[in-house]
């Protein structure tokens, strides 16, 4: 996160969607500030808890014989104790119902854009058209975003569109890293311009054909390993009680019609979202609509953020 390029960028637009009663709104293993205040028995704590059988699955995938592999998780697991309920806090969606703009300086050489919309979590089916319209805007070349800013315009060096699902919650991201000579302004104009255009018309067949493709290819190609099985029977376990719900999954991303990729983008793209500018330090005026733009800045503590007033 602090040693890599554009690495804050998700902790801030984060910052910038939920307000701090969220549960979601600060990192799961937190800030380093939280970090070096915690104890060792903080720790010993958090695992007491939190890595207990009451909150674990085991996922066993591979050439094995299920008798001896039972025998195996008895001899190692049987006598570990359960560990306390949990309480799980139930997390509402942020009430973003005007654009919040930011930027944030950052040793890097170019300024990258990324706009965040909050959308839904795990068990809404609205994701899987929201992972739909990811891929008609820029999961191939010739994808909307992509074609029209990377290669028509060659305005852009990348695009990028991708749901992020959490359980209770997600965010629906663009991000985008521009050729010499273009500016975040222009980008986030043009990028604008095409989300309109998608969600007045809607996907058209071939889009619609290219993107669940392209989905049913990265499913296909996650269960040729071990991990990839292993991944997916434990997140069918997790969110749904039940191991095959990889099945259930796939049969609902199938079924995603070019009408609810259109409702998607008309209902979660909307002015509620936030607009993030990383730019180079010492280069606020590279940011998109820099005027309108609020700096935000790494706190003392050395992990939380502040975004100034105007």
């Amino acid at each position: 996160i602090d040693n890599q390029p554009y690495g804050r960028a998700f902790e801030i637009l984060t910052y910038g969607l939920y307000p701090e009663t969220n549960p979601y709104s600060w990192p799961v293993v937190g800030y380093m500030a939280d970090l070096q205040a915690a104890t060792v028995e903080d720790v010993k704590n958090f695992f007491r808890v939190y890595y207990a059988p009451t909150n674990a699955t085991i996922s066993i995938v591979g050439d094995f014989d299920p008798a001896q592999a039972k025998l195996w998780v008895r001899k190692y697991f049987g006598d570990l104790p359960r560990g306390r309920a949990i309480t799980r806090p139930a997390a509402k969606p942020p009430a973003i119902t005007v654009e919040k703009r930011m930027v944030f300086e950052d040793r890097v050489q170019i300024p990258r854009l990324y706009v965040t919309w909050p959308t839904t979590g795990v068990k809404d089916n609205d994701t899987y058209a929201l992972n739909v319209l990811s891929q008609i805007l820029t999961g191939s070349r010739t994808a909307r975003l992509t074609k029209a800013l990377v290669f028509d315009r060659q305005s852009a060096a990348v695009a990028s569109a991708f749901q992020s699902t959490s359980e209770q919650l997600g965010d629906f991201t663009i991000s985008i890293t521009p050729r010499p000579g273009h500016t975040l302004t222009e980008l986030e104009a043009s990028a604008d311009s095409v989300l309109a255009r998608l969600k007045y018309e809607g996907p058209s067949a071939d889009e619609m054909a290219r993107a669940l493709a392209g989905i049913e290819f990265g499913f296909v190609s996650g269960l040729q390993s071990n991990l990839g099985k292993a991944e997916i029977l434990n997140s069918g376990s997790v969110y749904f009680a039940n191991p095959a719900y990889y099945r259930t999954n796939y049969a609902k991303v199938k079924a995603v019609t070019a009408s609810d990729v259109k409702r998607v983008a008309n209902t979660y793209l909307g002015p509620g979202r936030v607009v993030l500018s990383v730019v180079p330090e010492g280069k606020t005026d590279l940011a998109a609509r820099p005027a309108s733009s609020k700096k935000v800045t790494v706190a003392p503590d050395g992990g939380h953020y502040i975004m100034e007033s105007k």
